[in-house]
């Protein structure tokens, strides 16, 4: 291959998420490529519709393959609510598709059988307690799940005030980590909340899926 630089595909439902992929590519994964195809419509239909329709899922697959076909070595998905679509869109291209959660529920099941996850939405929730269910049976681990919703949360980040987003994740985030022994945020958009949570409130691990699956990244981009 030479001197070939890889390059990784970012595939996002959200502007908001490429500065946060920019920083951890930047930090983690400085010798690849990067480049973002951005659609926050097809969030706006899980949402709209409350489920990943066919079609959307379908759209899903046709940003893979462009991905694909843009010249990445590897793709990554960042929303969790359109996991099930990634999977399927796998079968589309000969690279490898990961969905963003997937490293992050791999690290929760190999440590921990009580497993946590919050969400600010339930299209988010029941894919990403769906995906820990079948990777723990992949990987062959009991697991016992506990899920949360922060309802209204989302909506509120969504008219501008995070601050009522943060405190409501925050709370949740609060009262799970003494049910459980790691805790999966659903959402890359939650990430931020984990930050400002007091030292005494981390005995317990708080995963979050942007920097689990770009660490994964690192591991096999070389």
């Amino acid at each position: 291959m030479g001197n070939h630089a890889k390059t990784l595909g970012l595939i996002h439902t959200s502007a908001t998420l490429v500065p946060i992929f920019a920083d951890l590519c930047a930090q983690h994964l400085p010798h690849v490529e990067t480049f973002n195809i951005v659609d926050d419509s097809l969030i706006k239909d899980v949402i709209r519709r409350n489920e990943l329709t066919e079609q959307t899922a379908s759209r899903v697959g046709e940003y893979v393959k462009l991905a694909a076909q843009a010249g990445a070595d590897h793709i990554l998905v960042t929303c969790s609510s359109i996991g099930r679509a990634v999977e399927a869109a796998q079968a589309n291209v000969t690279i490898p598709v990961l969905r963003v959660d997937q490293p992050m529920a791999d690290n929760a099941i190999r440590q921990a059988s009580h497993i946590g996850v919050v969400a600010t939405l339930p299209t988010t929730l029941e894919p990403t307690a769906d995906l820990v269910r079948r990777r723990a049976a992949v990987l062959n681990r009991e697991v016992e799940l506990t899920v949360r919703l922060c309802e209204g949360a989302f909506d509120a980040l969504m008219s501008g005030d995070s601050q009522t987003h943060d405190s409501m994740v925050a709370d949740a985030l609060a009262k799970l980590i003494n049910e459980v022994d790691v805790v999966l945020l659903a959402q890359a958009s939650m990430a931020r909340v984990v930050e400002h949570l007091g030292r005494q409130d981390r005995d317990v691990l708080i995963l979050a899926s942007p920097p689990a699956a770009i660490e994964y990244l690192k591991s096999v981009l070389v």
